[in-house]
């Protein structure tokens, strides 16, 4: 399985990357939402963790990308953030975020969730409206 990890933090992308690699995931980083779009549609993976407060594209911003464009609409994705409050869980549903995890995080839950939607593909409403 491949995943895409994508945060501005070099010291935050190595934990996830490190964390998912311990798992047998094959992981590819981006810096920035922009490049992280770019990769995900060169690398196609299985899943992607996004950081919301990055350059060039935020999270909410990736996101968006990612649903619109028919090559990435229906790879997971988990957002992996420190913006905890309501209003930013609301936006990742409203963008299509398939899971919400905030900083600091328990690496063994990151390990789980993002290991599922790995397997599992998306679910839900928003997968059943990008099938066409």
């Amino acid at each position: 399985m491949r995943a895409l990890v994508v945060d501005d933090s070099a010291v935050v992308r190595e934990l996830i990357a490190v964390n998912l690699e311990l798992e047998g995931f094959d992981v590819v980083t981006a810096g920035d939402g922009r490049t992280g779009v770019e990769l995900a549609v060169e690398v196609l993976p299985d899943v992607i963790t996004l950081d919301v407060m990055m350059p060039r594209l935020n999270g909410f911003e990736t996101a968006v990308l990612l649903r619109e464009d028919p090559r990435t609409a229906r790879i997971p994705v988990v957002m992996v953030t420190g913006r905890a409050q309501s209003v930013d869980v609301e936006r990742g549903a409203e963008v299509g975020v398939d899971a919400y995890l905030t900083k600091p995080f328990e690496p063994a839950e990151l390990v789980e969730v993002v290991t599922r939607l790995a397997r599992e593909g998306r679910t839900g409403p928003a997968a059943e409206g990008s099938a066409h």
